[in-house]
């Protein structure tokens, strides 16, 4: 299985990496800000920069959506992992498109509210995890895996 690892740098992108169970086995690429955590703690894997700041910002929306597609398009991922923020909208949407499964995980401090990245790939995501019980009627057919931590 091929797995495109999506996500912004620091919180966002630990939760990715305490995956590692999971991914490291697999052929993998990730797509992160170019940032001194995500260099560091993802040295030695296939990384892919993506555009900052995400949130609220439709330039870097438009940005990463043409870098969704040329990842996309030469990873051909089976699977599009991602606990957000923003840059995963463009990556599920597109990924769709390219015959992808998504998993979205929500963050671990939302424990009764929806996340703006949540809201917009709920329609599109094939397994929707939340860490807290409270979550499961935020988000219909989610389900809760527990904490990451």
């Amino acid at each position: 299985m091929k797995i495109c690892l999506v996500g912004s740098s620091g919180g966002h992108l630990t939760h990715l990496y305490m995956l590692k169970p999971f991914w490291q086995e697999h052929d993998r690429a990730w797509v992160t800000f170019d940032k001194a955590d995500a260099q560091s703690l993802l040295q030695g894997e296939k990384m892919y920069p993506c555009y900052f700041p995400t949130n609220r910002n439709i330039k870097n929306l438009l940005r990463n959506t043409v870098v969704a597609w040329k990842v996309l398009r030469k990873e051909k991922p089976d699977l599009i992992i991602s606990t957000g923020a923003a840059v995963a909208v463009p990556f599920f949407y597109l990924g769709k498109l390219f015959g992808a499964k998504t998993a979205y995980i929500e963050v671990f401090d939302r424990i009764d509210k929806p996340t703006l990245t949540g809201r917009l790939v709920h329609p599109v995501t094939d397994l929707f995890v939340v860490q807290w019980e409270e979550m499961l009627d935020v988000y219909s057919g989610s389900v809760n895996l527990g904490s990451i931590f």
